[in-house]
């Protein structure tokens, strides 16, 4: 047997375990997996310098196939690279397999370079370490490394999903001589058959009777991967029972004529009179987190007097509102499209009439509305300059679909939340809100482009667009990207957050001013580059920019925070206004 033949064998188990894509960072220690991987005729490998930027390459990938990226790094320092985007993926519920080399475990505390200690290094953010034996002698050795491939690829993709790390000691030598074979053995794969959880005839009639006790019911939707089918019994339920649907961006609810998705606008300085109006008795909530504070803080101040919420594990209590009364096991396509039809079939049989309960949905929708007129008036007024929020408004309405929407963290994400997206544009909308940080949206973004055809558009702010650079370093950039670079020279949230806001040293130590472009980088990763200061000029640019090219594309906005701050300032102004309706 070929001294590293194990490693040979792993590549073919993840191929025929399913997965097709892996992203190396390139090292000495592990040549044997990068080998491994690059000579295997079914999986596609892509190369990333930087391992931070890599990470968040790989979660971008895994985003958009839903099936697990695996990540290959060398050891030492480089692994604690890959941190950020492993947590990301691990509160996102992202799959991705790291597999770390590692030197073996006499070595550490000996000196020896690039040796630390990587056993469960990223501790309680993956869903479980594996550490593989560094000797293969043994036929249980081996043994041990299938079964625990197989292990680890199942625990990937199971509910929830999320990051799995499997440390790898290598001994040298790590490279086959010229005349050494490298194939795979015929390697066994463990199948474990998907199963969903199923609630007792009990529990789910005890749901139903509970239902039938409420009138103000209300379905809250956090962050979510865009869902067809997810849509369509959404909307069955609110038009058949009146039931208010609330999303955000990040929830892949889009505007229609049903869905609540201003409430961050509305929910502004709401008073005690206009919060009891909108407060539910019986609230539905799926997905992960919610982006905005407003939907949080009502959702707090005038709890339901029952929440269910419906997610696939019993592992944890997640109670952001505070107002838990039930979890219930199920995916939450399956729980709602069983809910609808049954209730659907108990109201055929009584022959009950909703419209009493429709003054609940109206209160809702006639506040969304006004939010909605109150977003539009804010960025087509009489001032024409360019700001930040503007450019947004602009550049979603003319995003063409069906295509992808990478929005960064920070106000990016922000102000396309307040402006929202049209549903019949046929969006997906993605964001880095498992963790919320500002490294790696541009890797993220990159990622995405590199598992798909369509558009992917990334809505990105300058400190969060400087501080990931790296990602377009190494490998050739998607020509189906487009980068829209948001350049006020600073990080303008803490000119709206009250508390720096009011700070002597606002300008030094918290907004970062840098005085940079994006030319030289856009020069140096060879991507189209056109920057812009005017609204009109925007509109003429956005035309071509949004065309099908051979290179990636990169559109400065250049933008004044003062101005930003003063529109944002009048806008609050505003919408506090609605909420204090009687």
């Amino acid at each position: 047997m070929p001294v590293l033949q194990p490693i040979v064998n792993l590549a073919e188990l993840l191929s025929q375990k399913g997965i097709t894509d892996v992203v190396v960072a390139p090292g000495s220690r592990s040549a044997p997996l990068t080998l491994a991987v690059a000579r295997h005729p079914r999986l596609r490998v892509r190369v990333m310098a930087d391992e931070r930027s890599a990470g968040f390459v790989a979660l971008g990938m895994a985003q958009q196939s839903r099936n697990p990226v695996v990540l290959i790094c060398t050891s030492g320092s480089a692994v604690y690279n890959l941190a950020p985007a492993v947590v990301e993926a691990y509160f996102q519920q992202v799959p991705l397999l790291i597999l770390t080399a590692d030197r073996p475990h006499e070595w550490l505390h000996q000196q020896d370079g690039q040796t630390i200690n990587q056993t469960s290094l990223f501790g309680s953010h993956v869903k479980r370490s594996y550490d593989l034996p560094a000797d293969y002698s043994h036929a249980d050795a081996r043994w041990f490394i299938e079964r625990s491939v197989n292990e680890a690829v199942t625990l990937c993709r199971s509910a929830a999903p999320g990051p799995v790390h499997i440390n790898v000691p290598l001994r040298e030598p790590f490279y086959p001589t010229a005349d050494e074979p490298v194939r795979p053995e015929p390697v066994r794969v463990i199948d474990t058959l998907p199963a969903q959880p199923t609630l007792s005839p009990e529990s789910w009639h005890g749901l139903l009777n509970e239902w039938d006790q409420y009138e103000r019911i209300l379905l809250a939707v956090g962050q979510i991967p865009h869902d067809p089918a997810l849509l369509t019994v959404l909307r069955k339920i609110s038009e058949e029972f009146m039931i208010p649907i609330v999303g955000e961006i990040t929830s892949n609810t889009f505007q229609n004529n049903l869905f609540i998705t201003h409430t961050d606008t509305f929910l502004t300085g709401m008073d005690d009179a206009f919060g009891e109006s909108l407060r539910p008795d019986l609230l539905l909530t799926i997905g992960n987190s919610f982006l905005t504070r407003n939907l949080k803080t009502f959702f707090r101040r005038f709890p339901a007097r029952r929440h269910w919420h419906i997610q696939p594990t019993t592992d944890r209590i997640n109670d952001s509102f505070q107002s838990l009364t039930t979890i219930i096991p199920s995916e939450p396509l399956a729980f709602l499209e069983k809910l609808f039809a049954d209730l659907d079939y108990q109201q055929f049989l009584q022959g009950d009439d909703a419209d009493d309960t429709s003054a609940f949905l109206n209160r809702w929708q006639t506040a969304d509305r006004q939010a909605a007129r109150l977003v539009r008036q804010t960025v087509s007024g009489d001032d024409t300059r360019l700001t930040d929020w503007s450019a947004v408004q602009l550049i979603l309405d003319q995003l063409p679909g069906p295509s992808v929407l990478q929005l960064a963290n920070s106000m990016p994400v922000r102000y396309a939340n307040l402006c929202g997206v049209d549903e019949a544009q046929q969006l997906r909308v993605f964001a880095n809100r498992g963790v919320s940080g500002i490294d790696g949206c541009l890797s993220t973004a990159v990622g995405a482009a590199l598992m798909t055809d369509k558009l992917v558009t990334l809505l990105i702010g300058d400190v969060a667009f400087f501080y990931d650079r790296n990602a377009l370093w190494s490998a050739p950039i998607p020509p189906n990207l487009r980068i829209v670079l948001l350049n006020n020279d600073g990080g303008h949230i803490f000119r709206i957050i009250d508390g720096p806001s009011r700070q002597p040293e606002l300008e030094t130590y918290f907004e970062t001013p840098h005085g940079y472009t994006a030319r030289n980088t856009a020069d140096d990763a060879r991507i189209e580059y056109t920057i812009c200061n005017t609204l009109e000029q925007l509109q003429s640019l956005l035309p071509d920019f949004f065309a099908v090219s051979q290179r990636a594309k990169l559109l400065e906005l250049s933008t004044d925070k003062r101005v930003n701050h003063q529109q944002f300032l009048t806008y609050k102004a505003k919408s506090s206004t609605i909420g204090s309706q009687r």
